[in-house]
């Protein structure tokens, strides 16, 4: 099989394919929200509320007269940045956990291991309460507790890749030509634990985006006025029979979106799985 061949035979997975396209129009739009939105999603219209889609405001207006395409467009990037950074989070100190669990083992295992139980067993809802009850709700708020909740699934995937990795033969070999453990670990472990961490983080993508519009829903995320999918839910219940199309495009961009980085990862793990790439 040719270079090129190779190159381009990702993409002939159907899941995989839609997944990118998907995730590439989600970034487009927080990219294009940035510097252009059909109208200020900040900016109110007495006059002008509860408007279904017309040419003036593709998506309608909200219960303050405000444009909901800019508002929607504008909350793709708070999604975004929740996603990255809540996951970031949770890899960070996830993969660090796993390291010196599966590495060292002992009573450092049994130790890390009991904390990722004790983590395991506040869910992100619930983090999100306790600090709020020491700090002041918001977004910070929301990626801190998502984050801290993905901490387990990364420090126990970690843990299994180092624990059956540690053992076998090129480590050992490695080892014996004198190879010191932060080598061992950077150059010969890690690197083939990569791909399962990978998707973990692909497939945990879209369970932030999630929890971050549950938590905005219940007024522990994203503050008013500022836009988020699931603070503009929380906003439309109420006028649902004025004009459903105020819960339908929000509700629809998390639906998209979730969609899109499922296929993504799963399509990640296909490509990824030496039993079925």
């Amino acid at each position: 099989m040719s270079r090129g061949s190779r190159r381009r035979r990702p993409f002939r997975h159907l899941t995989f394919t839609l997944g990118v396209a998907i995730t590439a129009l989600l970034i487009a739009t927080a990219a294009l929200s940035l510097v252009y939105t059909p109208q200020d999603p900040l900016a109110m219209s007495i006059t002008g509320r509860l408007q279904g889609p017309s040419g003036a405001h593709l998506f309608g207006t909200d219960q303050y007269g405000r444009d909901v395409l800019s508002r929607v467009m504008t909350a793709t990037v708070i999604s975004i940045a929740v996603g990255v950074i809540a996951v970031g989070i949770g890899a960070a100190i996830g993969i660090v956990i796993g390291i010196a669990s599966g590495y060292v083992g002992g009573w450092i295992d049994e130790a890390f291991m009991r904390l990722v139980d004790a983590i395991q067993g506040f869910p992100a809802i619930l983090s999100a309460l306790l600090f709020a009850a020491v700090f002041a709700p918001g977004i910070v708020i929301s990626m801190v507790a998502i984050g801290i909740a993905f901490v387990p699934a990364f420090a126990r995937l970690t843990r299994a890749g180092f624990l059956e990795l540690r053992a076998r033969e090129f480590v050992v070999a490695a080892r014996a030509l004198g190879a010191r453990d932060r080598r061992l670990i950077a150059r010969h472990i890690f690197p083939n634990t990569l791909a399962p961490l990978i998707v973990q983080a692909t497939t945990s993508f879209p369970i932030a985006i999630l929890a971050e519009a549950g938590l905005a829903y219940l007024g522990l995320g994203t503050q008013p006025p500022h836009p988020s999918w699931g603070l503009m839910l929380r906003e439309a219940q109420n006028f649902l029979s004025m004009n459903p199309w105020f819960a339908v495009f929000p509700g629809g961009a998390i639906a998209l979106t979730v969609l899109g980085l499922n296929l993504l990862g799963d399509g990640l793990r296909d490509l990824l799985d030496p039993k079925t790439a």
